[in-house]
C-alpha cells in the first residue's frame, strides 16, 4: 500500500513538471496564462495520484502494464521540451538549442514531400505568416514527428520480442482496460482486434486531420496562434501525441487479443490431449 501510494505521488509529480515545462522554457509567458496552466497541472496531478493510488482501476489504461504509459509520458516531454526550446532558440541562442532546432529542421526537410502531414501543418498556417515562423514550425513539426517514431519503434520492439506485456503474472484485463467491458457481448478477441484497427486507423488518419481543424477553429477563434509560442508548442505536440497515443493503444490491444487467442488454443489443446481415447494405444 505504500509503495502504492509512494508511486502515485511521483508520477503525480512527474505530471506537474511535464505540463509545465513549456512555460518554463518558452519566451513570453505570461502571470495569467502561467496560472491557468499550473490549475490544468495540478488537477491532472490530483487525477494521476488517485488513479495509481487506488487500489481498483478508474480511467488511465495499462497502468500496471509498463512501459506503456512511461513511454507516452516520456514522449510528451521530450516533445514539449524540444519544441519549447526550439520556440524560444532566437533569444536562447545555445549549442544545445542549435542542435535540436538543426534536428528538426533535417527531420522537417526529410518529411517535407507532396500529402505528407507535416506538409499538411505548413499548408495550414494562416496567411500572412512570417517565413521565420513557418519555417520555426517546420522544425517543430519535424522533431515532433521524430519522437512519435521513435517512441512506436521502441513500443513495437518490446511487443515483437514478447517483452510486453509479460511480467510473470497474468495479464488482467479489468485493471489494464477499465473502459473496456469483456462482457459485453461478442467474442473478446474479436472486438479487441475491431477496436484495436480502429485506434490505429484513427491515429494513422488524425496528423492528416488534426491540421485543418485546428486552423479552422482558430480562425473561428480568432486565435492568433503563431503570435504565442506556448500555444504554438501545445498545438504542435498535441498534433502528433494524439496519433502516438491512439497507435499505441491500437498495437495494444492487438497484441493482448494474439495473448488471449493463444492462451485458448493452449487451452482447447490441454482439452484434447486429456480427453478419453485421446491417447495413443501401445
Amino acid at each position: 500500500m505504500f509503495t502504492r501510494l509512494v508511486g502515485a505521488i511521483v508520477r503525480a509529480i512527474m505530471i506537474v513538471v511535464v505540463i509545465l515545462t513549456p512555460s518554463l522554457l518558452s519566451p513570453g509567458a505570461n502571470a495569467e496564462n502561467a496560472q491557468v496552466i499550473t490549475l490544468v497541472a495540478l488537477a491532472f496531478a490530483l487525477v494521476t495520484a488517485f488513479e495509481y493510488g487506488a487500489k481498483y482501476p478508474g480511467l488511465i489504461e495499462f497502468r500496471d502494464a509498463p512501459p506503456f504509459n512511461r513511454i507516452r509520458i516520456i514522449a510528451l516531454f521530450l516533445m514539449l521540451f524540444g519544441l519549447s526550446v526550439i520556440a524560444g532558440v532566437d533569444r536562447e541562442g545555445s549549442t544545445l538549442a542549435m542542435v535540436i532546432t538543426a534536428l528538426g529542421f533535417l527531420v522537417g526537410h526529410v518529411l517535407d514531400f507532396s500529402f505528407s502531414p507535416l506538409r499538411m501543418v505548413v499548408e495550414n498556417l494562416p496567411g500572412g505568416v512570417d517565413p521565420s515562423v513557418s519555417g520555426q514550425v517546420q522544425a517543430m513539426a519535424g522533431l515532433a514527428v521524430l519522437v512519435t517514431i521513435v517512441s512506436l519503434f521502441l513500443f513495437s520492439a518490446l511487443i515483437r520480442t514478447g517483452n510486453w506485456p509479460n511480467r510473470g503474472t497474468a495479464f488482467n484485463v479489468w485493471i489494464n482496460l477499465p473502459t473496456f467491458d469483456p462482457t459485453a457481448g461478442g467474442d473478446v478477441i474479436k472486438r479487441l482486434v475491431r477496436d484495436g484497427r480502429v485506434n490505429v486507423i484513427f491515429g494513422i488518419s488524425s496528423p492528416f486531420v488534426i491540421p485543418a481543424v485546428a486552423v479552422m477553429g482558430a480562425n473561428q477563434l480568432q486565435i492568433p496562434v503563431q503570435a504565442s509560442s506556448q500555444t504554438m508548442v501545445w498545438a504542435v505536440t498535441l498534433w502528433m501525441f494524439l496519433p502516438l497515443s491512439l497507435v499505441m493503444r491500437g498495437m495494444a490491444m492487438l497484441r493482448i487479443a494474439r495473448m488471449i487467442r493463444a492462451r485458448r488454443a493452449r487451452l482447447i489443446a490441454s482439452v484434447e490431449a486429456d480427453a478419453p481415447g485421446s491417447a495413443v494405444p501401445s
